[in-house]
């Protein structure tokens, strides 16, 4: 139990609803996603950056660790504490006071507390939004932490080439406050210092505020469910879409069969697009856009997309089966249910990798060969960024007729797969979910004993208190 003391000092820097302490206040915040959980010592809700700093700063004096927790979406359990009662969770739910949008530099200024949704939502008007498409709706601290992806990588790239600035909050005795960039697109004068906190999970300290790119939000917008003749040709299907229609495709999605069979048993408002209600082994969603409205002497974007699919069908490999166009909006509720689809059928092993573009569906191939042997019973659900590499390789693991499920068996499941797709594949056991604890021994395995005590210097020089669920080092 945390000392009456570090509360009662906690709660004057904080003030009124600052700092929670009750169990039954602090549940929602001590519970992950999905499955991860803990018990927090206290949950620390700061409105402003000094009021962050005044925390780290105490923490980091009395040797309290702190577990910093943006919008809670992820799936690795590096936003929950532990479940020891030592650590604080640092909310960043109430970092809403900036918003400061610049029209001309296509950049807008915000404070971590606002959440994607709410974003792009004040940009509409403006025509204008940030490029990061997901099916969760995380805040903007929690996005830079985890350098967060999403279905459009393949055109606008992730949140690291999407931001301009941050300020944070480093993890040491004083709580130091550094502003990091002004918005500029180019500045060679030195380190590029912002890019050591994006992507590593708080390790290195709390980010408060981000300066994000905005893209023109696209006027034209056209769909497609291609059906691959194999898997194998996916990937020619991919470098002939790209060949014919250059930047105007902007998602590539994968979606294989089996995820979305559960997905439409489990949503009702969706419906089977498929015909006769045959579902295929493998699917892509296949987008593509413009960021200007229609001129009287431009072809309509539907017509260039069918145009391009009609080409590639009479390609000497034949990589597509079967095509069929559709409305954006309902083609991708499909693909935005997925994960909800996925989970309803049973305890998810959800893992993220990442592969070289060509590596995915071999990948897969190989995996599911492997699976089908050693683990019978577990159903491969996956889906993915195809287009850039990225792949959620969902496995459902049936649970006991209690509920429950043998934790160790799973382990062994995580384990298996992912020192395949390391090892033999050269993949990255963590595409775009950051680190964590679920993933922390991976971290300690696959990275190099130099890069890991280069990270152990930084932290030291920049956050030798103990803060994020991450151990960089």
């Amino acid at each position: 139990m945390m000392a009456r003391e570090h509360i009662d000092n906690l709660t004057a820097l904080l003030g009124a609803g600052g700092l929670l302490t009750d169990r039954a206040d602090m549940a929602g915040y001590e519970k992950g996603a999905r499955y991860d959980s803990g018990r927090a010592a206290f949950v620390a809700r700061p409105a402003s950056v000094e009021a962050v700093s005044d925390v780290v700063g105490y923490c980091a004096r009395h040797a309290i660790p702190l577990v910093p927790q943006s919008g809670n979406t992820g799936l690795v359990a590096s936003s929950t504490p532990d479940d020891s009662g030592t650590e604080g969770v640092l909310s960043l739910e109430r970092l809403r006071s900036t918003f400061d949008l610049d029209v001309d530099n296509r950049s807008l200024r915000v404070d971590a507390g606002f959440r994607l949704s709410e974003i792009n939502a004040r940009l509409e008007a403006h025509g204008l939004f940030f490029p990061i498409d997901l099916g969760a709706d995380p805040m903007a601290g929690g996005m830079v932490a985890t350098n967060t992806g999403g279905a459009r990588f393949l055109r606008f790239g992730d949140v690291r080439r999407n931001t301009l600035g941050l300020k944070v909050v480093l993890g040491d005795e004083t709580g130091t406050i550094i502003d990091l960039g002004a918005g500029l697109r180019k500045d060679n004068t030195g380190v590029d210092w912002k890019q050591h906190f994006i992507g590593t999970s708080g390790a290195f300290g709390v980010v408060t505020e981000c300066t994000f790119n905005l893209e023109r939000l696209p006027q034209q917008t056209a769909t497609a469910y291609l059906v691959p003749r194999a898997p194998e040709h996916v990937t020619a299907l991919l470098n002939a879409m790209e060949e014919q229609l250059g930047t105007y495709l902007s998602a590539f999605e994968g979606m294989s069969g089996a995820a979305i069979t559960r997905t439409l048993a489990h949503v009702e408002a969706l419906r089977n697009p498929f015909p006769g209600g045959a579902v295929p082994d493998y699917v892509i969603l296949a987008e593509v856009s413009r960021s200007w409205p229609r001129r009287e002497s431009e072809q309509p974007l539907e017509a260039v997309l069918e145009e391009v699919l009609s080409e590639v069908w009479s390609h000497s490999d034949e990589p597509l089966a079967d095509a069929f166009m559709g409305p954006p909006q309902e083609m991708w509720a499909l693909r935005h249910a997925l994960s909800e689809g996925v989970k309803s059928a049973g305890y998810v092993v959800g893992l993220d990798l990442s592969f070289a573009r060509g590596g995915v569906m071999p990948f897969r191939a190989r995996m599911s060969e492997m699976l089908a042997k050693e683990f019978p019973d577990v159903e491969v659900c996956d889906f993915g960024h195809v287009g850039d590499g990225g792949v959620h390789f969902n496995l459902v693991v049936p649970r006991e007729a209690d509920g429950s499920v043998d934790t160790a068996r799973v382990d062994a499941l995580r384990e298996r797969v992912i020192s395949m797709s390391v090892e033999q594949h050269g993949a990255s056991f963590s595409a775009e979910h950051g680190l964590g604890r679920r993933n922390q021994h991976f971290y300690d395995r696959y990275t190099p004993e130099k890069l890991r005590l280069m990270a152990a210097q930084l932290k030291q020089a920049v956050a030798p208190a103990s803060i994020g669920a991450a151990r960089l080092g």
